[in-house]
């Protein structure tokens, strides 16, 4: 079966980190307990049961707004997010396991994992580095808003379900792949 994208009150995505799409049981479940309303239906696609029938969702909305966490988790995905899976010493774009998180001010000098002393950093320059308070990274790590990480997501490609999800995620059109 498919998957259904999950929309806020306000039309947009509960989430972007990742995109908000549900297994197509759970969009039942949630219609059935009358938690959201039905955006878009798959024309093709009938859920039945003895006593039930319906077209399942492709696209439901909550009638209530989900409110967004100011903050981000840190995570490592996030801080890679916030670099843009770029290596903030060498400036080279790396795929997520070639990098690695590098403390600036190292744990050995009294550093500690957090958005501001963390950055994403290939190997060779993280092993380069060292225990060494020197070379600084070519961005001043910080502690990013949710929107940041969205933003920065929204440069990068996308995979996605449905044609029809395009108009609601509002990614760039060239960024958006389409899988069945």
């Amino acid at each position: 079966m498919s998957d259904t994208l999950l929309l806020n009150a306000d039309g947009r995505p509960i989430s972007y980190l990742p995109i908000s799409a549900v297994h197509w049981h759970i969009s039942v479940k949630l219609k059935y307990l009358d938690k959201v309303r039905v955006v878009e239906e798959y024309e093709d696609r009938v859920i039945r049961s003895p006593s039930f029938e319906m077209k399942l969702p492709s696209v439901l909305m909550f009638y209530d707004y989900h409110f967004f966490p100011k903050t981000p988790k840190f995570s490592r995905t996030n801080v890679y997010l916030r670099d843009l899976f770029t290596c903030q010493y060498c400036g080279c774009r790396h795929d997520t396991q070639e990098l690695t998180l590098d403390h600036v001010v190292p744990r050995s000098k009294g550093g500690h994992l957090h958005w501001e002393n963390v950055v994403a950093a290939c190997q060779t320059c993280n092993i380069d580095k060292g225990n060494k308070l020197y070379p600084l990274p070519n961005n001043t790590p910080y502690v990013p808003d949710y929107w940041d990480l969205v933003n920065q997501a929204k440069k990068l490609p996308i995979t996605i379900r449905q044609e029809s999800w395009k108009k609601f995620l509002q990614w760039p059109e060239k960024l958006v792949k389409i899988v069945a």
